[in-house]
């Protein structure tokens, strides 16, 4: 599998009630949570531009788009996690 570079979307995204949560790894691959589920789905994604398409580890397709800061994603808005100052 080729891997994806790194790009300024990599990270942990969710809806504003944290029920959905895409964690996109920097490798390409994404991880998301629903609800108490913690890997509901896997599989891989590419960015190009602000445009992001996924293929899940059973072959389902799905798209999304980031606009100003955030993906618009199969109905849903997710926003990116902030990361914890150190």
């Amino acid at each position: 599998m080729t891997t994806t570079p790194a790009h300024p979307y990599a990270g942990m995204w969710h809806t504003a009630d944290a029920h959905v949560r895409h964690q996109l790894l920097p490798n390409g691959r994404y991880v998301e949570a629903r609800g108490r589920r913690e890997s509901a789905y896997t599989g891989s994604y590419v960015v190009t531009g602000d445009h992001i398409d996924y293929v899940d580890d059973t072959g389902f397709t799905a798209d999304g788009d980031f606009v100003d800061g955030v993906l618009h994603h199969a109905g849903m808005i997710l926003h990116r996690v902030s990361r914890p100052e150190r």
